[in-house]
């Protein structure tokens, strides 16, 4: 478990028309990955200009605060993780059926799928169709700071390689798993090679 503090600093500074003046990278990316440590504005006309050119948005709703319906209406893939998943829908989140009872608020605000962390647990995967969970791999955690910010780098690069949503989720609980056998945020992101050899050693 973990206790942060945010620090937004330039993040906060970003603004509208600093994403306008950017909005040619973000039609031709193959997903956008948004957060809200920057202004929901700023977030806001991100995740539209993505929407718009039929690209896929990822929102990380953290930290979290009330998402506006323009928003999640944007939003393809929202990640929240049992706190932020309460926050967001006042569904206390302790297990499988309440997560999936979460899950399903945020179906009807407007996102297409509703991915919850649950830390060691794994990840459960919700949209119209119903509700699957994906479970972690066990490991002996140092430091958890930033395997959220792992789990959804390992999403979004899965899902713009191509890969199917559910082994995209396997493969992101690995990264965010792996993460948290390290100490810090940044040190603790892996690389490819260093997640090839941790599924390898699972495998034997």
């Amino acid at each position: 478990e973990n206790l942060i503090s945010v620090a937004s600093g330039a993040n906060h500074a970003l603004t509208p028309e600093e994403i306008d003046r950017q909005a040619d990278r973000i039609r031709g990316a193959d997903m956008l990955v948004l957060q809200l440590e920057t202004p929901l504005d700023t977030v806001c006309r991100a995740a539209k200009i993505a929407a718009d050119a039929g690209v896929p948005v990822m929102l990380d709703p953290a930290p979290a605060v009330p998402l506006p319906g323009k928003l999640l209406a944007c939003v393809t893939y929202l990640t929240p993780n049992e706190t932020e998943a309460e926050l967001l829908t006042g569904v206390a989140v302790r297990d499988e059926d309440s997560a999936r009872e979460a899950a399903e608020r945020l179906l009807a605000a407007g996102t297409r799928y509703a991915i919850v962390t649950l830390g060691a647990k794994g990840a459960q995967i919700t949209d119209s169709t119903g509700t699957v969970l994906i479970r972690s791999t066990p490991v002996d955690a140092v430091d958890t700071t930033a395997a959220g910010d792992a789990f959804n780098g390992g999403l979004a690069w899965a899902l713009a390689g191509g890969m199917a949503l559910q082994q995209a989720v396997r493969q992101a609980c690995l990264v965010g798993a792996l993460s948290a056998t390290r100490l810090g945020a940044q040190p603790s992101l892996p690389t490819k090679d260093e997640l090839d050899r941790f599924v390898q050693s699972e495998v034997r």
